[in-house]
């Protein structure tokens, strides 16, 4: 399975602005994949300002990325901030299909304490397993990454891929690249983090979008550039790497 990573710097909570320098990378950089996975918060950038930039679930951005799924006829996982029927705020991941069907909503199990996220956004409520062509995908959220019961659980569902949309700092970015490889380490599958580069009105980032085997190996990585950037996942070598350790299989406390 062809997925690629679409690794950009967006301008502060301008979402029409970004949806147009989506369309400018796309025509300049995007060669054709099954899966495409965007940044968290992907239009806004990751901003506490949950009055202006919320939308309900099948908002304009649900429509943008649907419109752009059956365009360019790829999966699409993108970010954005939601407002439920009952007034709470999300950080929202969206899985949408080549055909503009809605395969996963996930919503962001651990608000970034350290950045004040609680206080704005509701946690949600569990893990979701989406899926593409018979494989499973297990989708997480930027801080999530920190908590790898999240990630036994995937494991334990027995995905193929585990996939984490991020604003991940440039300071803490070692803690990310590192955590990526151990979560596919310890679930014997394939990780892919989709981050962003550029700064916001706090922090900078250098990107580090990533993705890692069963075992670990590093496949892809890119630092501090705008682009998308291609990897080829064989999901049968997940199944083998599977077959030869029982890892999955010893696990006692989850």
């Amino acid at each position: 399975m062809k997925t690629a990573l679409f690794q950009y710097d967006p301008s502060w909570e301008n979402k029409e602005e970004n949806r147009n320098k989506i369309h400018y990378l796309m025509d300049r950089y995007y060669r054709g994949s099954d899966l495409l996975i965007f940044p968290e918060m992907t239009l806004t950038g990751f901003t506490m300002n949950t009055g202006s930039m919320a939308e309900p679930l099948e908002g304009e951005t649900h429509e943008f990325f649907t419109i752009s799924a059956k365009n360019y006829f790829t999966d699409i996982i993108a970010g954005f901030i939601e407002i439920s029927d009952e007034g709470n705020f999300y950080n929202t991941l969206l899985h949408i299909s080549r055909t503009g069907e809605t395969k996963a909503v996930y919503r962001k199990i651990h608000p970034f304490s350290l950045s004040g996220e609680d206080k704005y956004y509701t946690p949600g409520g569990g893990t979701v397993l989406s899926g593409i062509d018979g494989a499973g995908i297990g989708l997480s959220i930027c801080y999530d990454l920190r908590f790898p019961e999240l990630f036994r659980q995937y494991g334990k569902e027995k995905a193929e891929l585990i996939v984490n949309i991020a604003n991940w700092p440039m300071p803490r970015i070692e803690h990310y690249r590192t955590l990526l490889k151990a979560r596919a380490i310890e679930n014997l599958c394939y990780v892919a983090g989709v981050n962003r580069v550029g700064s916001d009105i706090n922090v900078a980032y250098n990107g580090f979008s990533s993705v890692f085997s069963p075992l670990g190996e590093e496949i892809i990585s890119v630092q501090n550039k705008e682009g998308i950037f291609s990897a080829d996942l064989d999901f049968e070598s997940v199944k083998l790497v599977r077959k030869k350790f029982s890892f999955l299989e010893d696990i006692r406390l989850i």
